[in-house]
């Protein structure tokens, strides 16, 4: 019968426990995004920007992320390389020349502190 009695609190112990464990904090393992951009995504600016910057919403790997603009045409038009800003590790950025007025894509692509890569694009326009 002591054998019964010190047995019988342990369903109940090993519940709490599993209880408590989902309380905890954990480790977020999502991919890191786009937070926002200068230019603004989709934006037209008057006058030329002479970086394009990226904040994204999580820390980046500098040696495995990179940024690139391309011009009306298609063609690469920034004074690269692209590099992660050493103040705000959250932060992509790349020189650019004065642009002409025209349409321009911006491309990235990103890996962050957890592994992931992850890429995208957006367009801005300068009048």
């Amino acid at each position: 019968m002591k054998m019964a009695k010190m047995n019988e609190g342990r369903p109940a112990a090993a519940l709490l426990l599993a209880l408590s464990l989902l309380g905890l904090p954990g480790t977020a393992l999502a991919h890191v995004q786009l937070d926002h951009a200068e230019p603004k995504v989709g934006s037209t600016v008057s006058a030329p920007p002479s970086q394009v910057r990226i904040w994204f919403d999580g820390e980046l790997e500098p040696a495995l992320s990179s940024i690139a603009v391309h011009g009306p045409g298609g063609a690469t038009v920034d004074d690269g390389p692209g590099r992660v800003n050493t103040s705000d590790p959250r932060l992509l950025e790349v020189d650019v020349p004065r642009l002409a007025p025209g349409a321009y894509r911006v491309t990235w692509s990103v890996v962050g502190r957890d592994g992931h890569r992850t890429s995208g694009g957006y367009a801005f326009t300068v009048r």
